[in-house]
């Protein structure tokens, strides 16, 4: 069996595909990490070689997205699920320590994530505000509305955060800038499991970041996250249950994981081992700076190819708001849904179907996808596009 393979041209909205060099170091870790004899996989989560991985990851991480020395990163397992579970009861934790209340947690929903999140805090037992929804706002999950048009509470010192997902896979959403201007002393949380290490940011604007690592950097299993440290002192167990705040689960619980640097149970340290080898390739690449630019170019060559054929694709979603991660578009005529799939399937352009919830079509341009792959498919579409007219 060899290492080698031809670079596929894979646009799967996640798990997504990942550098060719990076699974093929990681390949070589799977068998013998570090010439020590046994493989990244197989080493104990608290061993000298694991707590290095993790070391490293960190280290990487933070002079990737420039991390002041006021945030934390750590990891656990799971993915944006797990995290905007486990962001309700820390936050809220965090917020009963600070005021002695529970308060009433802000959810700004673009799509189909972060309706899940702010469902999910109310299964849990949290009393929340929907500050914004924008399918209420303009009749669909495709734009992103104005702040005067969300509902901003009066009193903003009962909110221990704000929730927004920054990139809507299934919906195809992006926010473009950071909106929060108009919260001062509320903490903001980002679920940027598919646009994390996507473009610049300034991470000390946010109380907590959380991201899946499945989509540009790393193997499902695993999630980065980044907080404030003032946000690890929490309320004990005592004071949550007098207030009927649900407590955390011990290994969600973020300053537990963050006191056993991330190793409090068993996390998959090979899967840890990907993020290191993602990270540090995209800091040998240039950073965020160049990577964003490709991003950028990548997403407006497919959006203006789309764009030139307004009687074959519909593409719903507002062009200001339009992801650079995850393009959706539909067709004119369903009809031609199965053959543009099998058309292009058979040219090796995969992973092109949308989500099973809303349907059509869906590019994802993680990362990993090159700018010569986003080339490719926008050759075919043309060539499909002319094909209709």
């Amino acid at each position: 069996m060899t290492l080698e393979r031809a670079e596929p041209n894979y646009y799967g909205a996640g798990p997504a595909k990942l550098p060719t060099s990076v699974l093929q170091q990681a390949a070589k870790d799977l068998l013998n990490y570090n010439s020590i004899g046994l493989g990244a996989g197989e080493i104990s989560h608290r061993s000298g070689p694991a707590k290095d991985i993790v070391k490293d990851t960190k280290k990487y991480l933070t002079e990737l997205l420039d991390i002041p020395d006021t945030h934390e990163v750590f990891f656990m397992q799971g993915g944006g699920t797990t995290g905007f579970s486990s962001v309700a009861t820390n936050l809220t934790a965090a917020f009963v320590k600070k005021t002695g209340k529970a308060g009433k947690p802000g959810y700004v929903v673009t799509g189909t994530w972060s309706k899940k999140s702010y469902e999910e805090a109310v299964r849990l037992g949290f009393e929340c505000d929907v500050i914004l929804n924008s399918k209420e706002v303009d009749g669909k999950f495709g734009t992103i509305p104005s702040v005067e048009k969300w509902n901003i509470p009066s009193d903003l010192t009962n909110t221990p955060y704000v929730y927004f997902c920054d990139n809507e896979t299934v919906n195809g959403v992006e926010f473009d800038e950071f909106p929060f201007e108009k919260f001062p002393g509320v903490e903001i949380v980002a679920d940027m499991s598919s646009n994390f290490a996507s473009k610049k940011i300034d991470v000390s604007k946010y109380g907590c970041i959380l991201a899946g690592a499945q989509k540009n950097v790393g193997l499902a299993g695993i999630s980065v996250y980044i907080i404030k440290k003032s946000l690890l002192d929490i309320a004990s167990d005592q004071e949550l249950k007098k207030l009927g705040v649900p407590l955390s689960p011990i290994a969600f619980d973020y300053p537990t994981v963050v006191k056993n640097d991330s190793a409090y149970n068993t996390i998959p340290i090979f899967t840890v081992r990907i993020v290191e080898l993602v990270i540090e390739n995209l800091l040998q690449n240039g950073g965020l700076e160049v990577q964003e630019q490709i991003n950028k170019k990548k997403a407006e060559l497919l959006y203006g190819t789309l764009d030139k054929y307004p009687t074959i694709f519909n593409l719903p979603v507002e062009p200001s708001v339009r992801s650079k991660m995850n393009v959706v578009f539909t067709f004119k005529d369903n009809s031609l849904e199965s053959e543009f799939l099998k058309s292009a399937q058979e040219q090796g352009l995969t992973g092109l179907q949308g989500h099973r919830s809303v349907g059509g079509m869906r590019a994802s341009l993680y990362n990993s996808v090159s700018l010569e792959s986003t080339e490719l498919l926008c050759k075919y579409i043309d060539q499909f596009a002319q094909s209709h007219l």
